[in-house]
């Protein structure tokens, strides 16, 4: 039986991807139904790959503590219709974008975006990286006569739509596009969004463990609709909020957490968790409460830094996710200057005289 027509084509395997925007699309309304393609082209995944689009889907387990309740449950998705890979499907995955798509979705990891010397090869291949491909994909698109597309990147780039539409016209420039091409790629939505949920680990041959919190937040345009009506999904006027609460709260709240246990002799096997229930994470929560709140409210944002603190403490006491300590520790001067550094200063633009003396010892101890 033929696979049914899919609205969303997707680039990227990954159990994020699994447990966050496939999950999404299947349980939201309406349901949306996916092509997913493998851009690597790694056939060690081809197992993987066969799995995603199997007969009654496969499992997402959501365990972790949401509003004081204990969750331990499990899920399908069912929204992946049909696998395709780059390496062996293209002419298929060119029709079906041609053909069926209204939008697209990609995670590609943090080198998706980085050039590669094939780039510039006339015609696509394997050697490309994603956003060649997905130049020659939407070019013949619009050598089709078909409408422009929206495009939601969800890598964890700063501005990820508007560096994903400069790195394509870069290269349709290079490959001598004319302006109708150009100005057609002009005219797709490249939405910029941020997207939180830990997925802690992979369930085989496909699915994965994720935690209960969940956000894909996508920043508003002319034009633009939400993929899916889901709880997870927020259109928002500015994505700057939501990076300032993610920023300066939870990723805040692990490089203090991590500072503190480097102070305390760092047990090198300790678990977030543990610390959280222990004197680490009463001085996380008195710096939370004394310096990082009063800075939230001198910016006009201290309501919702509070909801958003409630919800990180939830996720840093989840029993059933090992976080270790020593991993969030890893690069830690440059943790310190983005994360707290970075604080200090946003706040003090605003309100100079600011009193926060345990994260301006942390700044001062730096490494």
């Amino acid at each position: 039986m033929a696979a049914p027509r899919t609205p969303i084509v997707q680039f990227g395997t990954s159990r994020f991807l699994q447990a966050h925007a496939d999950l999404f699309l299947s349980e939201g309304s309406p349901r949306r139904a996916i092509t997913v393609v493998q851009s690597s082209g790694d056939p060690a995944r081809a197992g993987r790959l066969a799995a995603l689009a199997a007969p009654g889907g496969y499992p997402v387990r959501i365990r972790g503590i949401e509003n004081g309740r204990v969750v331990d449950e499990e899920r399908r998705v069912t929204s992946v219709a049909r696998t395709l890979s780059t390496a062996s499907d293209w002419a298929e995955l060119s029709r079906v974008v041609t053909d069926e798509a209204e939008a697209i979705l990609s995670n590609t990891g943090d080198s998706g975006y980085e050039p590669r010397p094939a780039d510039t090869d006339a015609a696509p291949s394997q050697g490309q990286s994603y956003p060649a491909k997905l130049y020659h994909l939407l070019a013949a698109r619009q050598r089709a006569g078909r409408d422009p597309l929206t495009i939601f990147p969800m890598e964890l780039v700063p501005d990820n739509g508007t560096v994903l539409r400069t790195r394509v016209l870069e290269i349709a420039a290079a490959q001598g596009a004319g302006p109708a091409l150009t100005g057609w790629l002009q005219r797709c939505l490249w939405v910029n969004s941020l997207v939180d949920r830990i997925v802690s680990e992979p369930i085989d041959p496909v699915g994965a463990v994720a935690e209960p919190y969940a956000l894909w937040a996508i920043e508003a345009q002319p034009g633009l609709a939400a993929p899916v009506d889901h709880p997870a999904v927020q259109v928002v006027a500015r994505l700057e909020t939501i990076e300032r609460l993610k920023l300066h709260i939870l990723n805040l709240g692990h490089t203090a957490l991590a500072a503190f246990w480097r102070e305390g002799g760092a047990a090198p096997g300790a678990i977030v968790r543990d610390l959280v229930a222990g004197p680490e994470g009463d001085r996380l929560r008195a710096v939370m409460e004394a310096e990082v709140m009063p800075g939230f409210a001198a910016r006009g944002m201290e309501d919702m830094a509070r909801a958003y603190l409630a919800t990180t403490l939830e996720r840093f006491a989840n029993p059933f996710l090992d976080h270790r300590i020593a991993d969030i520790a890893q690069n830690h001067p440059q943790k310190i200057e983005r994360r707290i550094a970075a604080f200090l200063t946003w706040v003090r633009d605003v309100a100079p005289g600011h009193p926060a003396p345990v994260l301006d010892a942390i700044v001062a101890k730096g490494a």
